[in-house]
């Protein structure tokens, strides 16, 4: 079983894919305030579940999804069918990376996909090129809430500097060109959520498929809850900023 399908199943129950709640994924889209015409592109969308909504809440809106996952891709085609969408939303199978620049956009999107470009600093080089003066991005992204201990580092397989405290992640945003104009740090209890629901995701289906598959994904649930529970849990926070390009 490969890791996109692993994905797939863990978050059948949380389709967000963060440890946002949709209240407060509907705040961070609702304050971006887009008029109509406005272009949206999503780096990393998964189910495209952040576009989607943000195409609900602004109907003169357009938008790209891209993303490496044909599973997260078809069943963002699904639903943007199911909702009447699907004349506005294009969804691209290809590395975040390789996506062209074409015309720019008044709203990129990279929520807890920074990794697709190497870390935030280089998330936030290229989510520049692809937005108009002016314009807006919504960007997720972890952060130490505690520092980590050498040995939860090598758990992890990370370094100190993959991320920053909070305090440190605003200004990596704000070095690279933003400024912040709203921000929700994620609670415990939105961490808590996601976490169940990704490991008891994946156990319920490795339950009900005995066997190899089943099996591959019992141990990936047993493995992830482990690394949480007694790992990173209050020490690695998450942060969703919603920026104004200054350039």
């Amino acid at each position: 079983m490969d890791r996109q399908t692993i994905s797939a199943i863990a978050h059948l129950d949380h389709p967000v894919a963060a440890p946002v709640s949709e209240p407060h994924l509907e705040r961070l889209l609702t304050l971006s305030r887009l008029e109509t015409g406005a272009r949206i592109l999503d780096l990393g969308c998964g189910e495209a579940t952040w576009t989607l909504r943000a195409l609900e809440l602004f109907p003169g809106t357009t938008a790209d999804g891209v993303d490496i996952s044909s599973q997260a891709l078809d069943t963002a085609a699904r639903n943007a069918e199911s909702r009447g969408l699907a004349g506005r939303i294009r969804l691209h199978e290809k590395p975040a990376t390789e996506f062209p620049v074409a015309e720019p956009y008044d709203l990129v999107l990279c929520v807890g996909a920074t990794h697709a470009f190497g870390g935030l600093s280089a998330t936030m080089e290229e989510v520049r090129r692809f937005l108009r003066p002016g314009g807006l991005a919504l960007i997720g992204e972890g952060f130490w809430e505690t520092p980590p201990t050498p040995p939860l580092l090598h758990r992890l397989g990370a370094t100190l500097d993959d991320y920053a405290d909070l305090p440190g992640t605003v200004t990596r945003m704000e070095d690279a060109g933003f400024r912040v104009v709203y921000g929700h740090t994620s609670e415990l209890a939105e961490w808590d959520e996601y976490e169940w629901s990704w490991t008891g995701s994946l156990t319920r289906w490795a339950l009900d498929h005995p066997g190899p598959d089943g099996d591959t994904a019992l141990a990936a649930a047993l493995d992830h809850r482990e690394m949480w529970l007694n790992g990173y849990r209050g020490v690695l926070g998450f942060v969703t900023f919603l920026l104004r390009h200054t350039g």
